[in-house]
């Protein structure tokens, strides 16, 4: 049998706390699905699922949610009505 070691990281509380309420929801604890996490990296030499960068934060896409609240501030925005578009 392997012996075990300790590893310590940080993790924002938030994120913390509902991974521990999905583990425990899926009869498992923290250490368990970090466990199965690091088996599968080393196994598959790979993070076993997609990375990638929300297009909702890039910089451009923030200066235009900026400036669109800069206009509402400003009494500049203009809204109209339009039909909920709704995909088949």
């Amino acid at each position: 049998m392997s012996q075990m070691v300790n590893v310590n990281f940080k993790l924002n509380e938030d994120v913390k706390k509902s991974m521990e309420k999905t583990c425990s929801e899926l009869g498992m604890s923290m250490s368990t699905a970090f466990t199965i996490f690091a088996k599968k990296v080393a196994r598959e030499k790979r993070i076993p699922f997609e990375i990638s960068v929300d297009p909702f934060y890039s910089k451009s896409n923030i200066r235009y949610l900026e400036k669109i609240a800069e206009d509402i501030k400003n009494g500049q925005a203009h809204f109209s009505e339009h039909e909920l578009i709704e995909e088949e």
